[in-house]
């Protein structure tokens, strides 16, 4: 190996070859990123052993209707062998876990409303992953039962495998016209419809749709001999319920109320309409005080009126959400196809502004509308948000990371070229990284049809890497250093020291991939393992072939070295080569 090196070190041919390779390994490995040959993502699935299904109907469903989804959910579910058991929550959401906490599962109190939560055996003992479960069963679940009822839809929750966050990608609208809003959030819902990879897709507003108020007629009233209390309190008995007597039992220290109401089938209206509600009307009858029976139609009046939906505030501005998750695909990729999507439907009504920049909300747009000039302000949360933090943190570490490392170089070599080399071989790295996970990837997809990912954790493995980097080189330097001193030619010296240090080099990666291992297998931190195992494959190649080129075209390290080979004796201590000799005169 010796004289290999001392080759290299020696023949600019062979220095150039070495260069172009590595150069050409670096601009292959960062170009995988953008040509999305290596994907990106804030962290993979992770399995699980329980997940959630949220069921919403219309805002003015019944709890019947809402059943009727519900339980065509469950038909479906029960024909899958790995779920244990089935819990379904009507018109509220189940207890707080995880998930829920940030979800608004507490939130749900709506007839509209309800929670089914699917436990599945232990994930050890499972051949098909939670996710992939869910992959499989989503599309046939919501073609057989959103078709059910209009406007009904079923969202599959996972537990998250990392931070928390309301949903994969979130779209807030901030404005101050409601009506604006709603038409804007049937826009950006079609754009994330019609863009692949994303599913769950729903508005969080409510419904807009025609209600009918019955009003006590006063003079119909008194015309007809009876009373407003009177007609007040049988419409409520009817529709509602009402007390009307108690009951006392020896069992019960309390009295117990009697509660009387008209059936389901007699008070549901099943095609809301106002001749249907006259006719229900029309059948509830009065007794008047000379004995007469009054239908309950004389005596009122129906006023058809627009519900008045919820009103959704964020830092004291209306907004509207629009939800999606991601099925088995990274949200960053999603996330751009539908900007461009919602930009160009968008455009037709709106003049855009791209909010573009270094911060973090470099994905959002500023809309004014081109006649009532109204502003919209389309900003992006969820995950999407978190990995726009965390990936411009991380790179943030990095980059200071190496301007650190750098600057605490040049106070110890007192030179920018010695400290460059260091700071270039902590760098080379990210070479076996991407092509680590390049490699991965294959191997994830024709074992387990499912991509691997370059993660946070990936990145964490990264910036570790470079301390283990930056150590090889100091090591390869120092000694050379010292070997020049000694009296050795430059270049030989070169050689000396890559040999010489090449084994506890070797030992140093061997350790690090053996300890990565485990890691490389863990659903989670898999993008540290193998970021650290061909990382430092990358870094130990490196060191040992790349390094050497770079030394010996410095001539900071051997500014005494004539044409970077020899010595200068006349700028040389000479004791340091051999002992003091005294001759007699």
């Amino acid at each position: 190996m010796e004289e290999y090196i001392y080759k290299i070190a020696s023949d600019r041919k062979e220095q150039r070859k070495i260069g172009f390779i590595v150069l050409g390994l670096l601009i292959f490995s960062l170009m995988m990123i953008p040509t999305r040959i290596v994907l990106a993502k804030m962290l993979p699935g992770k399995s699980a052993n329980t997940f959630s299904i949220y069921v919403d109907t219309a805002t003015n469903s019944t709890i019947n209707q809402t059943k009727e989804v519900v339980e065509c959910v469950l038909d479906n579910l029960k024909q899958e062998k790995e779920i244990l058991n089935i819990e379904m929550f009507l018109a509220q959401g189940a207890p707080l876990d995880y998930a829920g906490l940030v979800k608004g599962s507490s939130f749900k109190s709506l007839k509209s409303q309800a929670e089914i939560v699917v436990n599945l055996t232990d994930k050890h003992g499972r051949d098909e992953a939670s996710y992939m479960m869910i992959h499989r069963i989503r599309p046939i679940i919501q073609q057989k039962c959103e078709s059910v009822y209009k406007g009904a839809t079923v969202k599959f929750i996972e537990m998250p495998s990392g931070p928390p966050t309301f949903a994969t990608i979130v779209v807030n609208l901030f404005g101050k016209d409601n009506l604006l809003l709603r038409e804007t959030s049937k826009v950006v819902y079609d754009a994330l419809k019609e863009t692949e990879g994303l599913v769950d897709i729903d508005v969080l507003q409510d419904d807009v749709y025609t209600r009918f108020e019955v009003l006590p007629n006063v003079e119909k009233i008194i015309g007809s001999d009876l009373s407003v209390e009177q007609v007040s309190n049988i419409l409520y008995m009817a529709f509602k319920g009402s007390v009307v007597a108690i009951k006392n039992s020896g069992l019960q220290q309390d009295q117990i109320p009697i509660f009387v109401s008209l059936t389901d089938e007699t008070r549901i209206l099943e095609h809301p309409s106002k001749e249907e509600l006259e006719l229900k009307l029309s059948r509830l009858k009065l007794i008047n005080m000379a004995g007469i029976m009054v239908p309950m139609k004389e005596v009122v009046d129906i006023v058809p009126t627009v519900a008045d939906p919820t009103i959704f505030k964020k830092n004291m501005r209306n907004m509207v959400s629009v939800t999606a998750e991601c099925d088995l695909v990274s949200q960053v990729y999603p996330l751009m196809d539908a900007r461009e999507k919602m930009i160009e439907k968008l455009s037709r009504d709106f003049n855009i502004t791209r909010l573009t920049g270094m911060s973090t909300y470099m994905f959002d747009l500023e809309l004014v509308h081109k006649e009532t000039k109204e502003k919209v302000l389309v900003r992006w949360d969820g995950e999407m948000k978190v990995s726009l933090d965390t990936f411009r943190d991380l790179g943030g570490a990095f980059i200071s990371a190496l301007v650190l490392m750098f600057l605490l170089m040049v106070v110890y070599y007192k030179s920018f070229a010695l400290s460059g080399i260091v700071l270039v071989g902590s760098f080379l790295s990210i070479i076996g990284v991407i092509i680590g996970h390049f490699i991965t990837d294959i191997i994830a997809l024709i074992l387990t049809d499912v991509h691997f990912y370059l993660t946070a954790t990936s990145l964490i493995g990264f910036i570790s890497l470079m301390g283990i980097s930056a150590r090889s080189s100091l090591l390869l330097i120092d000694f050379t250093r010292s070997l020049i001193e000694s009296g050795i030619e430059k270049n030989r010296a070169i050689a000396i020291s890559t040999s010489t240090r090449a084994k506890p080099i070797l030992l140093t990666a061997v350790a690090i991939i053996l300890g990565s291992l485990l890691l490389a297998t863990d659903p989670i931190f898999g993008g540290l393992g193998i970021a650290l195992i061909f990382g430092s494959i990358a870094s130990t190649l490196v060191s040992l072939f790349y390094i050497p080129v770079l030394m010996s075209r410095a001539k900071a390290i051997c500014p005494e070295c004539i044409d970077g080979k020899g010595i200068n004796i006349e700028h040389m201590d000479v004791s340091a080569i051999a002992p003091e000799t005294h001759h007699d005169s």
